[in-house]
């Protein structure tokens, strides 16, 4: 049944169907499947695959917007339980989050918050459009770990560069840990930047912070 409930779950991201999303949702909590594997297993697969097709032109953005909403549905029904869980567990550290200058995109940045909220991280958001000095000034003032930045356009992962930039010109890194993400980044520009990681997705992200926390299994 999980399975088939995941499976769904997926295609109703792909579809951009918000109705089918939340009803989903609301059957998944309904028959006590957790709500952070409902999301790993079957929303957030759905949003992934989405971005990747995003990412190599086989979708356009009005598709991405549409997945977009259905997956924002399903995480109005998923985000309070999984927060609740995320309080009662264990504090892995504090991430500052943001989307890079420029960009108003937050699809992946959204989910990356959730996801990381639910497994015990302290979420600092940012929103879209943030600035080097923004992301500084935050990571400052609530002695952050992590500083993540998204982009989903090309023309702005240049935003990423700068974040990274101006964290070493403060004096902040290496101490502060800076990871990318984005339909366009790959590891090949998140090595040409100097970043401490970069993730595909958002289960991904959990798994990066984690092991830059010392708190994951390690990468092989």
């Amino acid at each position: 049944m999980p399975d088939q409930l995941f499976e769904a779950m997926r295609q109703s991201v792909i579809d951009g169907a918000p109705d089918t999303a939340t009803e989903l949702a609301q059957q998944a909590l309904a028959s006590g499947v957790d709500p952070l594997e409902a999301v790993n297993q079957g929303f957030a697969a759905g949003i992934t695959f989405a971005g990747e097709q995003f990412g190599c032109g086989q979708i356009y953005l009005p598709d991405l917007l549409a997945s977009a909403e259905a997956m924002k549905a399903a995480m109005s029904i998923l985000e309070p339980e999984m927060l609740k869980q995320g309080s009662q567990r264990e504090a892995l550290g504090k991430v500052v989050l943001g989307t890079a200058k420029g960009d108003i995109h937050d699809i992946g940045k959204n989910l990356v918050a959730t996801i990381l909220a639910a497994s015990g991280f302290q979420i600092f958001d940012l929103g879209t459009s943030v600035t080097p000095e923004q992301f500084v000034a935050k990571a400052k003032e609530v002695d952050a770990d992590i500083v993540g930045v998204s982009a989903l356009l090309t023309t702005t992962m240049a935003g990423q560069k700068a974040v990274i930039e101006a964290l070493d010109r403060n004096g902040l890194r290496p101490r502060v840990k800076a990871i990318i993400g984005g339909a366009a980044v790959t590891s090949k520009w998140a090595a040409e930047i100097g970043a401490d990681g970069y993730s595909r997705n958002a289960i991904d992200a959990l798994e990066l912070a984690k092991n830059l926390m010392g708190k994951g299994t390690a990468l092989a």
